[in-house]
C-alpha cells in the first residue's frame, strides 16, 4: 500500500508505523498520497478483519487500526 501511494516508511516503533508522503522526494501532493495511504490501510484492515473473523471467530472484530496525519 505504502509502495502504491509513494510514501515513505520512515521506522516501526512497537505497534507504530511511521511513514511520511514527499519522502525522499518532495510532491505536491503529499498531503493527498497520506490521506489516501491512510484510507486504504484502513480498508485493508476491514477486509482482513472480516476474513480472520470467519477463521478465527467473532472476537476477530475487536482488532482495529487508527491513523494519524500531522502537518
Amino acid at each position: 500500500i505504502a509502495y502504491r501511494h509513494s510514501v515513505f516508511k520512515v521506522e516501526t516503533v512497537g505497534d507504530c508505523y511511521v511513514a511520511a508522503a514527499g519522502l525522499p522526494d518532495p510532491t505536491d501532493d503529499h498531503a493527498i498520497a497520506a490521506c489516501r495511504f491512510a484510507r486504504d490501510c484502513l480498508k485493508k484492515m476491514k477486509d482482513v478483519t472480516l476474513k480472520l473473523e470467519v477463521s478465527l471467530g467473532p472476537d476477530t472484530s475487536d482488532l482495529d487500526l487508527r491513523t494519524g496525519i500531522h502537518r
